[in-house]
C-alpha cells in the first residue's frame, strides 16, 4: 500500500512542480517550484525500499543541496545588490557579471541533470533504483518531467548568455562571504560529479558491464 501512495505522490509532485515552475517569471518562485519537482525525483529512490535506492537518495540530496544553494546564492547576491528578481532581468547578465552567470549555469545544469555534471548521476541512480524494482512507467514519467524541467532551466541560461538587454544588470562585486559560499557550492557540485563517475564505474564493474 505504501508503494502505491509514494507512486502517486511522486507523479503529482514532479508534474505539478514543473507545471508551476514553467509559468514563473520571478526567479525565486521559479526555483521554489522546481524544488518541489526535485522532491518527486527523490521518491523514486524511496519506492523500491532497497539499499541502492536509499544510497541514491543520499547522493542526490547532497548534489541537490550544493546545486540549489549555488543557484539561490546567485539570486540572493543579485537581489541584494540590485533588487531585481525576474528572469527577464537576467538578460545579458554574462556580459556584466560573467562569474555569477557561470555559477548559475553550472547550478542549473546540475539541477536539470545534464551530463556530465553531478545532477545527471543523481537522477540516473534514482531512475535505475526505481527501474530495478519494475517501476518502468514511473521512470518514464520522471524522464518526461526531466525534459520539461530542462526546457525551463535553459530559459534562464538563454537569458543570461544569449538574450540582449538595453539595461542589463550592472557589474557589481559580491562580499567575500558570498564568494566563499558560492565557491564551496561549486566545489561541492564538482566533487560530487567525480564521486558519481567513481560510483558508476564500480557499479559497472560489479555487474560486468
Amino acid at each position: 500500500m505504501w508503494q502505491n501512495v509514494i507512486y502517486i505522490i511522486a507523479i503529482i509532485t514532479m508534474t505539478v512542480g514543473n507545471l508551476f515552475a514553467i509559468r514563473q517569471n520571478n526567479i525565486k518562485r521559479f526555483l521554489a517550484f522546481s524544488s518541489i519537482s526535485q522532491a518527486g525525483y527523490i521518491m523514486l529512490g524511496m519506492i523500491g525500499g532497497n539499499q541502492f535506492g536509499m544510497a541514491s537518495i543520499l547522493y542526490y540530496i547532497m548534489v541537490y543541496i550544493f546545486s540549489n544553494l549555488a543557484a539561490f546564492g546567485v539570486v540572493a547576491a543579485i537581489s541584494n545588490a540590485t533588487g531585481k528578481e525576474n528572469i527577464s532581468d537576467y538578460n545579458g547578465l554574462y556580459r556584466t557579471n560573467p562569474m555569477l552567470s557561470l555559477t548559475m549555469m553550472l547550478a542549473l545544469f546540475s539541477l536539470a541533470g545534464i551530463p556530465p555534471v553531478a545532477g545527471f548521476f543523481g537522477k540516473f541512480f534514482l531512475f535505475t533504483a526505481a527501474a530495478e524494482k519494475g517501476f518502468y512507467v514511473l521512470v518514464l514519467i520522471a524522464v518526461v518531467n526531466t525534459i520539461i524541467s530542462l526546457y525551463y532551466y535553459l530559459l534562464v541560461v538563454k537569458a543570461m548568455f544569449i538574450n540582449k538587454s538595453d539595461q542589463p544588470i550592472g557589474h557589481f562585486k559580491s562580499d567575500w562571504v558570498t564568494k566563499l559560499g558560492l565557491g564551496l557550492c561549486i566545489a561541492g557540485v564538482v566533487v560530487m560529479g567525480f564521486v558519481g563517475y567513481v560510483l558508476e564505474y564500480f557499479n559497472s564493474v560489479s555487474f560486468g558491464v
